[in-house]
């Protein structure tokens, strides 16, 4: 009786001949978006990502549009990191600079943001200090992005009417 392995990938060519034929295309999709550069790692990267994944391939699958999605996934992975990489500079300064982290500089402002319910603090720290839209706020808080927007309205005007009354500010 013959032996079925369903690790075994019949319907699959080797991924040597897979290499060969979609390698060139791979490059390209990685020089187009990452330059020349980065574009040989992210070609490894997603022939190594591809390698792991190919025994469970479907049959009838189109391989060559399927190695471009992981090698777009692999061009996000280089900019995402790009985006979090330190940039050199010359001169280091001595001491630390205390401009954008919360809870300095602006005491009565943070003091402000911290007696806002937490929801309201949550969305104006995610969007301004983090940068996130409003559909991702939504999502980490388990609402909507339009409950965010709403939450994010709320916690400006408490922020405009205590921060105004406690500096005498009238704007």
């Amino acid at each position: 009786m013959p032996r079925s392995d369903a690790t075994e990938p019949t319907h699959l060519p080797p991924f040597e001949r897979v290499v060969a034929d979609h390698g060139p295309t791979v490059l390209r999709v990685c020089r187009a978006l990452l330059g020349p550069t980065d574009a040989d790692d992210a070609w490894s990267e997603t022939f190594l990502a591809a390698l792991r994944a190919y025994p469970a391939l479907r049959p009838g699958s189109n391989i060559e549009a399927w190695l471009v999605t992981i090698a777009h996934r692999k061009a996000i992975d280089v900019h995402r990191l790009r985006g979090r990489a330190p940039v050199p500079t010359e001169i280091v300064p001595e001491r630390p600079a205390t401009a954008g982290l919360p809870g300095s500089g602006d005491d009565q402002l943070w003091s402000a943001v911290a007696a806002l319910p937490f929801t309201q603090r949550a969305v104006l720290v995610y969007h301004y200090v983090g940068g996130l839209p409003y559909a991702e706020i939504g999502a980490i808080l388990g609402n909507s992005a339009h409950a965010a927007r709403r939450a994010a309205a709320d916690g400006r005007e408490a922020l405009r009417r205590s921060y105004h009354a406690e500096t005498g500010s009238r704007s």
